[in-house]
C-alpha cells in the first residue's frame, strides 16, 4: 500500500482539488503531491476536470470505476 496515494484519494473523494490545495491539506511539498497524482493519472485512478483555473492549475478528481 502507498500511504500518500491513499491520503490523496481520500481528499479527492471529498471534492475535486488542485495540486496546491492537496499539498496544503497534506502538509507536503507540491512537487511530491504532483508526482503521486501523475502516477494516479497514468494508471486511470484520477482525472483532470475541464480547463486550468486562472492561476494555471487543473482541478483533479478520482475517476469513477465502471463495472
Amino acid at each position: 500500500a502507498y500511504p500518500m496515494q491513499d491520503r490523496i484519494a481520500a481528499l479527492l473523494r471529498q471534492r475535486p482539488q488542485t495540486v496546491p490545495e492537496l499539498a496544503g491539506a497534506l502538509q507536503a511539498p507540491s512537487h511530491e503531491v504532483f508526482l503521486w497524482l501523475a502516477a494516479m493519472l497514468r494508471y486511470g485512478m484520477a482525472e483532470a476536470q475541464g480547463k486550468a483555473n486562472p492561476e494555471g492549475y487543473f482541478t483533479y478528481s478520482l475517476k469513477e470505476v465502471r463495472s
